[in-house]
C-alpha cells in the first residue's frame, strides 16, 4: 500500500514512516503543502495522511483541491486537539477520517486500513498478484487453482515484499523487518528463503534481484 505523507513536524513525521514501514507500507514523506498537493496529484497513492498546519498550503486547501480536481484518494487528516473547528471543515470538504495528535501507532495503521476497505470496497487480508493469492489470515498461498505451501518464514518474506511491488529491500532491511535481526554479515538467510519461494512460484523473476542493492517483488512477472 503506497501511502504520502504530509508532515512538516520531523519527529512526527519518523514516528509515522517507521511505524508504516514496519507494517509493510511503502511511504513518501512531504513537509511542504505545496510540494504535497504536487506528489498527490501526480503520483499513484492508496491514502494520505494529511497534516493541516503546514508550510506553504495548508491541509484543508490541498484537500479541497484534490476535491474539486475530482481526485477521490482517502484522506485521512492529521490534527492537533485544538483545531476543532478544522476537523469539521476538513469532513465537509471530504476528508475520510481524522487522527488528533498524540496518536498510538496501532490506531493510525487501523484506520487507514479501515479507509482503504470503506473506499475500495477490497478487503486487506487477501494480497493477490496475477494468479497468484496469499490469504493473511488463513496463511495460505494459491497459483491459480493449486495450492502453495510455504514454510512460516516464507511466507512472512513473501507477504513482506508482496505489500510494497517495486519497492526495493536490501538484505539487512528483510533481516531485520521480516525475521527480527540485525546486521550479521555472514548469514545467508534471506538468500535461502527468496530461492525456496521462487522454486515454489516456479518463476525466478518473480522476486528480483537488484544487483549491490536488495530485493523487490516483481508484480509484472507474476
Amino acid at each position: 500500500m503506497n501511502v504520502l505523507l504530509v508532515e512538516d513536524e520531523a519527529k512526527i513525521a519518523s514516528f509515522v514512516c517507521k511505524g508504516l514501514e514496519a507494517a509493510g507500507f511503502s511511504i513518501t514523506v512531504s513537509d511542504d503543502g505545496n510540494q504535497a498537493l504536487e506528489l498527490a496529484t501526480t503520483g499513484s497513492f492508496d491514502v494520505i495522511l494529511l497534516d493541516i498546519m503546514l508550510p506553504g498550503r495548508d491541509g484543508l486547501s490541498i484537500l479541497k483541491e484534490l476535491r474539486e480536481r475530482r481526485n477521490t484518494v482517502p484522506v485521512i487528516l492529521i490534527t492537533a486537539r485544538s483545531e476543532i473547528n478544522q476537523r469539521v471543515e476538513g469532513l465537509e470538504l471530504g476528508a475520510d477520517d481524522y487522527i488528533t495528535k498524540p496518536f498510538f501507532m496501532d490506531e493510525l495503521i487501523a484506520r487507514v486500513k479501515a479507509v482503504v476497505r470503506r473506499t475500495t470496497g477490497e478487503t486487506l487480508s487477501v494480497l493477490h498478484s496475477g494468479k497468484l493469492k496469499i490469504n493473511l489470515i488463513t496463511r495460505r498461498a494459491q497459483y491459480g487453482d493449486e495450492e502453495i505451501i510455504f514454510a512460516p518464514r516464507e511466507f512472512s518474506l513473501l507477504e513482506h515484499l508482496m505489500r510494497s511491488p517495486g519497492k526495493i529491500f536490501t538484505r539487512d532491511q528483510l533481516l531485520e523487518q521480516v525475521w527480527g535481526y540485525g546486521f550479521d554479515p555472514h548469514t545467508n538467510l534471506v538468500e535461502v528463503c527468496i530461492r525456496r519461494i521462487r522454486e515454489k512460484i516456479r518463476y525466478d523473476t518473480c522476486i528480483e534481484t537488484v544487483r549491490g542493492v536488495g530485493y523487490r517483488f516483481n508484480k509484472n512477472e507474476i
